[in-house]
């Protein structure tokens, strides 16, 4: 007589790691439409307890293989063995079932060709947005077309190959010098609320005048307004009343050659301190109605470059 084993096909053990698993999974699905710390959070936990699921699940594989008593059988009227004569025989246990092996290659290159497809897709469906944005550098005239301690209405071509469709409007003031290196506040003109175009409260100081395609009128405003929500900013641009929800966004600049040139836009948050002192966090440049730090900067999704 012979001993048989039963075999059973290889069945993971029941478990929890596949609901985390999953809850990682969708965590990192709603953090690329919320918020990169949300997107990192959910793969955090989606390889934790991946790891868990997988090692749950290759357990009983790479333990070690039961040892196996020689299966003792009774031969007899064979060549060479008398009658009643006890022989061992032995069965090596199967280590690894085929089954295993199969269904993990399918798996393996499942995900290796939904990878191979869909990536390409991805690539060319998402990354065009997030490349070319560059904003081409603008020369806004010479220094001393900007009085110190007083703004200017700067209006200028963003691109000149687009013409008058790319025409931008900021308010320039000259704060003279920190140390060594020049001060400029330059303000956007449009409002954090909604982005309609803000105005100066105030009235000209000075004659309008031209630096090629850059129209300067000088101003002393008080403060400055948005006419379509009612938004108020302080001079240096700090939300005073109204629906906004950020101070006002600004731009770079650099001098080049004794002229003021300005560049990508930015967002800020609060202003501490006034003209040259002034400190904040720059963020990059946010759409209208978007908080860009503290908690509620986390509950708005994440931005195409602009």
């Amino acid at each position: 007589m012979s001993e048989h084993h039963d075999e059973k096909p290889h069945l993971p053990p029941p478990s929890l790691w596949p609901i985390g698993f999953a809850i990682g999974i969708a965590c990192v699905l709603v953090g690329l439409v919320v918020s990169w710390p949300v997107t990192a959070i959910g793969a955090l936990i989606a390889l934790v307890f991946g790891f868990l699921w997988i090692r749950d699940v290759t357990r009983d594989m790479s333990a070690p293989a039961p040892t196996v008593e020689p299966v003792r059988r009774e031969l007899a009227d064979s060549p060479g063995v008398a009658a009643g004569e006890v022989v061992a025989a032995q069965e090596e246990p199967e280590t690894y079932p085929r089954s295993v092996f199969l269904e993990l290659s399918t798996l393996g290159l499942g995900a290796a060709i939904g990878g191979l497809v869909t990536l390409p897709v991805l690539g060319f469906a998402v990354l065009p947005a997030f490349t070319n944005q560059d904003i081409p550098e603008a020369d806004l005239g010479p220094m001393d077309q900007y009085p110190q301690g007083q703004f200017v209405i700067a209006t200028y071509l963003e691109d000149p190959k687009l013409g008058e469709v790319s025409r931008r409007t900021v308010f320039v003031r000259n704060n003279g010098f920190l140390g060594e290196s020049p001060s400029f506040t330059i303000l956007y003109s449009r409002c954090v609320h909604l982005g309609c175009p803000v105005q100066p409260n105030g009235p000209p100081v000075g004659e309008p005048s031209k630096y090629k395609t850059v129209e300067l009128t000088p101003v002393q405003p008080a403060s400055f307004g948005c006419p379509c929500h009612g938004g108020q900013y302080d001079t240096e641009g700090r939300r005073i009343a109204g629906p906004p929800v950020r101070s006002m966004d600004r731009l770079e600049f650099s001098i080049k050659n004794g002229n003021l040139w300005v560049g990508d836009p930015f967002s800020v948050g609060t202003v501490e301190g006034d003209g040259k002192n002034a400190v904040m966090t720059k963020y990059g440049h946010a759409t209208p109605g978007v908080h860009v730090d503290g908690i509620s900067a986390w509950l708005y999704p994440i931005e195409v470059p602009r």
